[in-house]
């Protein structure tokens, strides 16, 4: 009941911050040449250009 409740509580942080860090990461590249992730499906709706 208490793991419940808390991931209840923090469930909405937890996706919020998700969500922002993939659109940071959307927006920025590696510093590293040789190696580009790539992105997850999606995350072109979430470039700002």
């Amino acid at each position: 009941m208490a793991l419940k409740n808390l991931l209840m509580r923090f469930g909405g942080i937890v996706a919020s911050l998700a969500l922002l860090v993939t659109s940071m990461n959307a927006n920025t590249t590696c510093i590293c040449f040789i190696h580009q992730p790539k992105l997850p499906k999606g995350t072109e709706k979430l470039r700002k250009f």
